[in-house]
Protein backbone atom coordinates (compact mmCIF):
# COMPACT_ATOMS: atom_id res chain seq x y z
CA UNK A 1 0.00 0.00 0.00
CA UNK A 2 1.43 3.57 -0.98
CA UNK A 3 1.03 6.33 1.20
CA UNK A 4 -1.89 7.85 -1.25
CA UNK A 5 -4.01 4.92 -0.90
CA UNK A 6 -3.64 4.34 2.70
CA UNK A 7 -4.52 8.72 3.34
CA UNK A 8 -7.59 7.77 0.24
CA UNK A 9 -8.87 4.66 2.17
CA UNK A 10 -8.93 7.12 5.51
CA UNK A 11 -10.68 9.68 3.93
CA UNK A 12 -12.89 7.11 2.04
CA UNK A 13 -13.78 5.42 5.73
CA UNK A 14 -13.45 8.28 7.97
CA UNK A 15 -13.40 11.53 6.67
CA UNK A 16 -17.34 12.41 7.73
CA UNK A 17 -16.80 11.65 11.26
CA UNK A 18 -13.33 12.96 11.28
CA UNK A 19 -13.56 16.62 9.75
CA UNK A 20 -16.97 16.68 12.56
CA UNK A 21 -14.47 16.05 15.11
CA UNK A 22 -12.44 18.73 13.55
CA UNK A 23 -8.38 18.96 13.78
CA UNK A 24 -8.50 20.09 17.92
CA UNK A 25 -10.27 16.78 18.87
CA UNK A 26 -8.56 14.41 15.84
CA UNK A 27 -5.11 16.15 17.16
CA UNK A 28 -5.52 14.76 20.94
CA UNK A 29 -6.68 11.10 19.81
CA UNK A 30 -3.36 11.31 17.30
CA UNK A 31 -1.45 12.30 20.82
CA UNK A 32 -3.10 9.74 22.57
CA UNK A 33 -1.74 7.32 19.70
CA UNK A 34 1.86 8.91 19.90
CA UNK A 35 1.77 8.25 23.84
CA UNK A 36 0.59 4.70 23.28
CA UNK A 37 3.53 4.25 20.88
CA UNK A 38 5.99 5.55 23.03
CA UNK A 39 5.09 2.97 25.88
CA UNK A 40 4.64 -0.10 23.12
CA UNK A 41 8.19 1.41 22.27
CA UNK A 42 9.64 1.21 25.80
CA UNK A 43 7.74 -2.39 26.21
CA UNK A 44 9.58 -3.68 23.38
CA UNK A 45 13.19 -2.45 23.95
CA UNK A 46 13.58 -2.91 27.73
CA UNK A 47 17.42 -4.25 28.64
CA UNK A 48 17.94 -7.98 29.68
CA UNK A 49 14.01 -8.50 28.34
CA UNK A 50 13.38 -9.36 24.58
CA UNK A 51 9.68 -8.52 24.35
CA UNK A 52 6.95 -10.73 24.00
CA UNK A 53 4.50 -11.52 21.19
CA UNK A 54 1.85 -9.39 22.35
CA UNK A 55 4.36 -6.93 23.18
CA UNK A 56 5.74 -6.84 19.45
CA UNK A 57 2.20 -7.38 18.24
CA UNK A 58 1.41 -4.30 20.34
CA UNK A 59 3.99 -2.57 18.81
CA UNK A 60 3.23 -3.03 15.13
CA UNK A 61 -0.59 -1.54 15.82
CA UNK A 62 0.37 1.24 17.50
CA UNK A 63 2.99 2.31 14.65
CA UNK A 64 -0.58 1.49 12.50
CA UNK A 65 -2.50 3.70 14.65
CA UNK A 66 0.06 6.65 14.38
CA UNK A 67 0.19 6.51 10.87
CA UNK A 68 -4.37 6.41 10.72
CA UNK A 69 -4.16 9.55 12.44
CA UNK A 70 -1.56 11.18 10.73
CA UNK A 71 -3.58 10.58 7.24
CA UNK A 72 -6.59 11.67 9.24
CA UNK A 73 -5.13 14.74 10.34
CA UNK A 74 -3.63 15.52 6.60
CA UNK A 75 -7.27 14.71 5.45
CA UNK A 76 -8.92 16.82 7.48
CA UNK A 77 -6.29 20.03 6.81
CA UNK A 78 -6.33 19.19 3.11
CA UNK A 79 -3.03 18.49 2.87
CA UNK A 80 -1.38 15.36 0.42
CA UNK A 81 0.75 13.50 2.79
CA UNK A 82 2.71 12.05 -0.76
CA UNK A 83 3.22 15.55 -1.72
CA UNK A 84 4.67 16.56 1.07
CA UNK A 85 7.41 13.56 1.20
CA UNK A 86 8.91 15.27 -1.92
CA UNK A 87 10.92 16.94 0.81
CA UNK A 88 12.19 13.19 0.99
CA UNK A 89 12.01 11.61 -2.45
CA UNK A 90 13.48 14.43 -4.65
CA UNK A 91 17.37 14.19 -4.14
CA UNK A 92 17.82 17.67 -5.19
CA UNK A 93 16.16 18.45 -1.77
CA UNK A 94 17.52 15.87 0.72
CA UNK A 95 20.69 17.58 2.01
CA UNK A 96 22.53 16.43 5.35
CA UNK A 97 21.77 13.90 8.12
CA UNK A 98 20.05 14.97 11.28
CA UNK A 99 22.15 14.05 14.63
Amino acid sequence: MTIQELQDLIRDRYFATDSARGTTGTFMHFSEEFGELATALYNNNRPNRPPTAAERANLEEEFADVLAWLATLANINMVNLTACLEKYTDPTRVEGVKD
